[in-house]
């Protein structure tokens, strides 16, 4: 009997095991039914990473990853915005009724103000990985209270620092966190220009930095909520040091050819490799390179007092597409979306390419896979560190880069007789004029700026 029992046993067990299997394959088979009788949607996009057709970059390889996810979305390339003229294409495609369905944004506002974008605000509500950004970069995306891009990329601007000539010197090397002075007399103390070391690459960065590292109140060139404070004692204290750094040797982008025959290299980004510069200004996207090609050892500092500094990339959903769900759900997986990401770090580790962009995610476990591939101690710091982030606002923030670069300013700078705002920066860096007597005219010019930007896009 126990043997009778023992054998009804198994074969019941065989039974069930058929049963569902039998119940997964008629599930799949219904599945791919299904699939197939979904709509064909054929999505045009544009973007500037997509390399060529041989090269089968990582973007690419993405885009067939999608399409066998879901086979029933087509996605072709749109050649015809090019970067030669990126925003004149873009016209030309908008008038000419060949818009792309998703398209790469250098400037949000501007597309705004020609009407090409479509407000994602429902589709981004429901969608449980756009709650996962950081509500910083959500924010740079919202005008008038309604969303209209998807962040599609996102780094890290600051510091990279060579440990090991901070070493030979016998000196402390600048980590996440280091305090300002201390980052400061890091730069003066490490430069050595008849050994071919110079403390820092680029000067101009430190105006746009310093304001906020000192002053919480502040942000990227001192913008917050709207408001410049070029006038203040923390932007006219930034000014100056890069002034110092630029005219007294301490800045390999400033020395004189004389000076910069001691280094190897014939650049900044060559110099450091070569070993020549304790500090280099870049963003996290050279992270990979120095992996490959650094001999010495180095990490990523950021920004002097522990501020996380985030540039994100952006895409737009034209507001003529017929298929925006599709396009929606075509730009999340090619940017912050949890099963895009993953397949991306799955590709990059499989093909062994270079990872082109860090995750737009606080998913834990998108970021250890991440960090899992990417062993750089101190962009994940700066990770720890996103609620103290600022963000470069050139992508993002209505007359912006009127404040900052283009505006003319009616003040003879050089061999400029109507110096634009970026020229009349760079003369006070270059010590040819002192800020403290334009800083009044320049912030008024950028709040000025600001205010016609922000009310020309209210009527949008």
């Amino acid at each position: 009997m126990k043997k009778f029992l023992a054998i009804f046993a198994v074969l019941t067990l065989l039974f069930s095991l058929a049963a569902c299997s039998s119940a997964k394959e008629t599930s799949g088979e219904k599945s791919k039914e299904k699939d197939s009788k979904k709509e064909e949607v054929t999505l045009s996009y544009a973007n500037w990473n997509l390399g060529t057709e041989e090269e089968q970059n990582l973007e690419r390889l993405m885009i067939k990853a999608f399409q066998e996810k879901y086979p029933h979305i087509k996605v072709e390339i749109n050649e015809t915005v090019t970067t030669k003229d990126w925003n004149g294409t873009l016209a030309t495609a908008a008038s000419s009724g060949t818009m792309p369905d998703i398209f790469a944004l250098p400037q949000i506002p501007l597309a705004l103000s020609n009407d090409w974008l479509l407000d994602i605000s429902e589709l981004a509500s429901k969608d449980k990985d756009f709650a996962n950004i950081p509500q910083i970069v959500q924010d740079s995306a919202s005008y008038n209270g309604k969303m209209y891009a998807v962040p599609f990329g996102q780094h890290f601007l600051g510091y990279f620092v060579n440990k090991d000539l901070f070493n030979a010197a016998n000196l402390d090397y600048p980590e996440f966190g280091t305090p300002v002075e201390e980052f400061i007399s890091g730069v003066k103390e490490v430069t050595n220009l008849s050994k071919g070391i110079a403390g820092i690459n680029n000067p101009s960065a430190v105006v746009d930095w310093y304001p906020a590292a000192v002053n919480s109140d502040m942000g990227w060139y001192t913008l917050k909520d709207g408001q410049y404070s070029l006038d203040s004692t923390e932007f006219i204290n930034a000014v100056n040091l890069a002034k110092e750094f630029s005219t007294n040797g301490y800045a390999y982008d400033t020395l004189t050819d004389e000076q910069k025959a001691n280094f190897k290299g014939k650049d900044g980004n060559e110099v450091f490799l070569q070993g020549g510069l304790a500090i280099k200004w870049d963003g996290t996207w050279a992270a990979p390179d120095l992996s490959e090609k650094a001999t010495f050892d180095w990490d990523f500092i950021g920004l002097p007092g522990g501020v996380t500094a985030v540039a994100n990339d952006f895409v737009g959903i034209s507001k003529s597409s017929k298929h925006p769900e599709e396009a929606y759900l075509f730009a999340k997986w090619m940017s912050y979306g949890k099963e895009g990401y993953m397949k991306r770090l799955e590709i990059a580790d499989k093909e062994e390419i270079v990872l082109n962009t860090l995750p737009i995610t606080t998913d834990e476990e998108v970021l250890d896979e991440f960090f899992a591939l990417v062993d750089v101690p101190g962009i994940r710091t700066a990770y720890e560190n996103l609620d103290k982030a600022i963000l470069e606002p050139v992508k993002m923030v209505p007359g912006y880069v009127d404040a900052r670069w283009q505006a003319l300013t009616g003040v003879k700078a050089g061999d400029k007789a109507n110096a634009t705002t970026g020229e009349l920066v760079d003369s006070f860096v270059k010590g040819q004029l002192k800020v403290e007597d334009y800083a009044k005219q320049l912030d008024q010019l950028a709040d000025q700026k600001s205010v016609e930007a922000q009310e020309a896009l209210k009527n949008k």
